[in-house]
């Protein structure tokens, strides 16, 4: 059977969720990277083969809102997987069901690290993701965590970031093109076909996590998303976030070059005296935004306006981030791979597997586990649409995704409440195995 669900390659993941997986947040990537939105057929065969996959068995069960899951039983069953030849079953792959994780607890008697936050039996929704059956979030996946496991030493300079940008020599163009520009037209789209020639392809950027890895594609396509939906593109699927065009009045100002960008918070990660036991909570996302200003061919960043609209437009997608992740699933996959670089800083940074006793080898080591590799995106095509409201033309947004994992792993603060949850949690593991219990 084709891999489905999550993209893995090798022998020991040939069954369980691979094949489509290039589509990541309902875009596609070509062989010369070039991102594309799939369309509405595209999107049917990959829910429909998906279902198939999670119908097949293996997968988690029962809906739970305090579920543990051993990260030693699942570190042991791809090793076996790989050992007999034979796939990873999908309640692995899916790391047992978890929506989020908001406990790490140490277990050095047995030696374990167990990851413990809500979780649900899965499900396929009708674009293809992965999600609870009650909640209807995307559920976590191994593939992302070992992603963010062997990258975050990586990160530890510049963060997790992504970036879509309009290059220098297109800006350049676009400037003289506006410029020979005294009014509308009786066609408007002429102009806008006009500005999407001047501009050229959007140059993408990725940093922190490998460029063709699913976790890359992740931050591409919610910033792909938010720059569509902010645009105009596409409807965000909440009557409180129009679109940024929409909300500019007109004879208003308006940024001609707005920039928004996404950018994640936690509180405090909440710790025992011993630092077995980690409570992460108040995890949002924000949205920020700047003026660039057009130089000649050049751009200089933030030194446009002030553009309150645009302030605005992202005062309402913070204010609905959680409300449009439930229509736009990819903005929850985010959520989710922002969490797990959260906790691989906080494994690796706070050497919880050494003190855990855990070899995590079977996990970063590419040759024990391979990753599959997806093709990374370069660029993105320049789709206008505009609006000339009094004398400001409203042109395409640039942007990005960005947050510093590390930072959120070394803000703590001590609760004496957690030692207790740490004892009732690995209390409650059953006497024979399992990989995850509730």
């Amino acid at each position: 059977m084709l891999a489905i669900l999550t993209g893995w390659a090798g022998p020991i993941m040939a069954q369980g969720f691979g094949g489509f997986g290039q589509a990541v947040g309902g875009i596609s990537i070509d062989t010369s990277g070039i991102v594309a939105t799939l369309d509405g057929r595209a999107l049917e065969s990959l829910a429909e083969e998906r279902r198939r996959v999670l119908a097949s068995g293996g997968a988690p069960a029962g809906r739970n809102d305090f579920r543990k899951v051993s990260l030693a039983a699942i570190i042991a069953a791809v090793d076996e997987a790989r050992t007999g030849q034979r796939a990873v079953s999908p309640d692995v792959l899916l790391l047992g069901g978890l929506e989020r994780i908001t406990h790490v607890f140490v277990d050095p008697d047995g030696h374990d690290i167990v990851l413990a936050g809500p979780a649900d039996v899965p499900a396929v929704d009708a674009g293809g993701t992965v999600v609870g059956a009650a909640s209807g979030r995307p559920l976590l996946l191994l593939e992302d965590l070992v992603v963010a496991l062997r990258s975050i030493d990586g990160a530890r300079a510049g963060g997790v970031r992504c970036s879509i940008d309009p290059t220098p020599e297109g800006l350049g163009r676009l400037q003289e093109f506006l410029n020979a520009q005294r009014q509308m037209g009786p066609d408007p789209q002429a102009i806008f076909r006009g500005m999407e020639e001047a501009v050229g392809p959007q140059m993408v950027s990725v940093g922190g996590v490998p460029a063709d890895s699913r976790f890359a594609h992740v931050l591409v396509a919610a910033d792909y998303r938010l720059k569509r939906i902010g645009m105009g593109f596409e409807a965000s699927g909440v009557r409180e976030l129009p679109s940024y065009l929409a909300m500019v009045p007109t004879g208003g100002k308006a940024s001609t070059l707005p920039r928004f960008w996404l950018e994640a918070e936690y509180d405090p990660i909440a710790r025992d005296p011993d630092e077995l036991a980690w409570r992460l909570s108040g995890r949002r996302m924000k949205c920020l935004t700047e003026s660039d200003a057009l130089a000649g061919d050049a751009v200089e960043r933030g030194r446009g306006a002030v553009d309150r609209v645009a302030q605005r437009w992202c005062d309402a997608m913070t204010a609905q981030y959680d409300a449009v992740a439930k229509r736009q699933p990819i903005f929850a996959e985010l959520v989710n791979c922002v969490d797990l670089a959260v906790v691989a800083a906080l494994i690796r940074g706070r050497q919880l597997d050494a003190r855990a006793g855990l070899d995590l080898g079977p996990l970063l080591d590419p040759d024990r586990l391979p990753l599959p590799s997806y093709e990374p995106a370069s660029t993105v095509p320049t789709v206008a649409n505009g609006l000339k409201k009094g004398n400001v033309w409203v042109l395409t947004a640039s942007g990005g995704v960005q947050f510093q994992p590390w930072q959120f792993a070394t803000n703590v603060g001590d609760a004496a409440d957690m030692a207790v949850t740490r004892r009732d949690a690995l209390a409650a593991r059953p006497d024979i195995g399992g990989r995850y219990w509730d």
